[in-house]
């Protein structure tokens, strides 16, 4: 799992230090939102061609994480 959070990045000067995958700027919280919106990650990767499916499964690993 520590591989796939590694894909989650945090930097005050991109996206107001929001967690973001891979500095690309899409935040976790917008995935998590289309996912949980009904999305499947199929359809996510044909709208976000730059994007893989280990993003994906950081952006659920890091939402499922202990705080």
């Amino acid at each position: 799992m520590t591989n796939l959070l590694d894909r989650i990045t945090i930097d005050p000067q991109i996206s107001h230090g929001k967690p973001v995958i891979r500095s690309l700027r899409y935040p976790v919280e917008t995935m998590l939102e289309l996912m949980s919106a009904g999305m499947t990650i199929e359809e996510i990767l044909a709208d976000y061609e730059d994007l893989k499916r280990e993003d994906l499964l950081a952006v659920v690993a890091f939402a499922a994480r202990p705080e």
